[in-house]
């Protein structure tokens, strides 16, 4: 069976793990602060928070502005249901919008289209690592006086205009989930500019603490903590930073290798009627964390497609879901959302990792091909 996905993970991340182990200092050190400037350096921003995952980090950037009961906050509902679970942790009102065909992602008109006096906030996607249109969606947060948490899950290694796609977020957050491009197993990553934010991040990671574990240890004075507010335990471990330091220095090689995988992919099936793969948006580049298609007039259904290619020893996945169409959220009467349920009933997911072959893509794209026929 072709995987859908592999970690790319040897015995270099193994024996930095170890290293850590052997340390004695296996919970948040000097690995994690590490981590996080090497990761905020390597996705333009001022400053990076470590913590238990990117789900921790989206509940984290919403307190963080403040969001609490009474406010909505505007999420794509194409999107892993963490998006919007995030707004409920911290009491607010998830409101749905759509997202662009081509990208998948919220725009300036898709999020106008349901703002309200009550909107405090919204939370954009790079779906799949591709890049929504920041310049657009942070002038237009700006002018409407609303906070923009970027939802960057997928995003290490895709650019915007040119530059990282963190480069210039207010608050982004960011997941090294085994999926991801770069992991540490479980794990995630809080971005942000502002020293300010970055310190106060820090805090609500670990009970609301004003000194560290680390700093406590590195005095050579006894230190007698304060605990500034209400907090959480979202913490990351050494052994986990240690990984992910070995991994970030692959992130390069990672997103070429994949755009290289991509192109050969968007080749073998351009004259396949009816299949539309991802691409580059006109202002940036994905990193291709997934590489999608679209079943556009094809004929044969998505979860026939899915059935035939597991028959064929591929193992594909369904599109993006929609949290609207989750029993989670039952309750949630959003307005129409035609384009985001398009896709998530009308793509699916290909194999792309490190260990594909072009052999392996040929055989996929024979498999389309002779679904096409029918």
């Amino acid at each position: 069976m072709i995987p859908v996905m592999i970690p790319d993970l040897g015995e270099e991340e193994a024996q930095a793990a170890a290293d850590a182990v052997r340390s004695g200092w296996v919970a948040q050190g000097p690995r994690v602060a590490r981590f996080e400037q090497e990761f905020a350096a390597a996705v333009g921003a001022g400053h990076g928070v470590a913590v238990s995952s990117c789900t921790t980090g989206l509940h984290l950037a919403l307190v963080l502005l403040d969001i609490g009961p009474g406010d909505e906050v505007i999420v794509p509902s194409l999107s892993f249901i963490a998006t919007a679970n995030a707004v409920r942790y911290v009491g607010a009102t998830p409101v749905f919008a759509d997202v662009d065909l081509a990208t998948g992602n919220l725009t300036v008109e898709t999020v106008d289209a349901v703002r309200t006096p009550r909107t405090r906030a919204v939370i954009a996607v790079h779906q799949g690592g591709v890049p929504f249109d920041t310049v657009a969606l942070r002038k237009a947060a700006d002018d409407w006086g609303v906070g923009l948490v970027e939802d960057a899950a997928c995003a290490a290694g895709s650019t915007v205009y040119g530059a990282p796609a963190g480069t210039g977020a207010k608050v982004a957050a960011w997941s090294f989930h085994p999926r991801k491009l770069i992991t540490t197993g479980e794990g995630g990553m809080v971005t942000v500019d502002s020293p300010e934010a970055a310190a106060r991040l820090k805090r609500l990671r670990e009970h609301g603490m004003n000194v560290s574990a680390a700093d406590r240890h590195a005095s050579k004075q006894p230190v007698l903590e304060a605990y500034l507010e209400t907090a959480f335990n979202y913490r990351m471990t050494d052994i986990q930073a240690a990984v992910g330091l070995v991994q970030l220095a692959k992130l390069a090689g990672l997103v070429a290798q994949r755009r290289q995988l991509a192109a050969r992919y968007q080749e073998l099936l351009s004259d396949v009627d009816g299949l539309v793969p991802v691409t580059d948006p006109a202002y940036g580049q994905t990193n291709y964390q997934s590489f999608w298609v679209l079943l556009d007039g094809f004929p044969v259904s998505r979860d026939d497609v899915l059935s035939e290619l597991a028959a064929k020893g591929v193992s594909a996945r369904r599109g993006i879901m929609a949290a609207h169409l989750e029993p989670a959220y039952a309750d949630v009467t959003p307005g129409p959302l035609p384009v985001t349920e398009r896709i998530t009933r009308q793509s699916l997911i290909l194999p792309l990792h490190h260990r594909l072959t072009e052999a392996d893509q040929d055989h996929i794209a024979g498999v389309l091909r002779e679904l096409a026929a029918r």
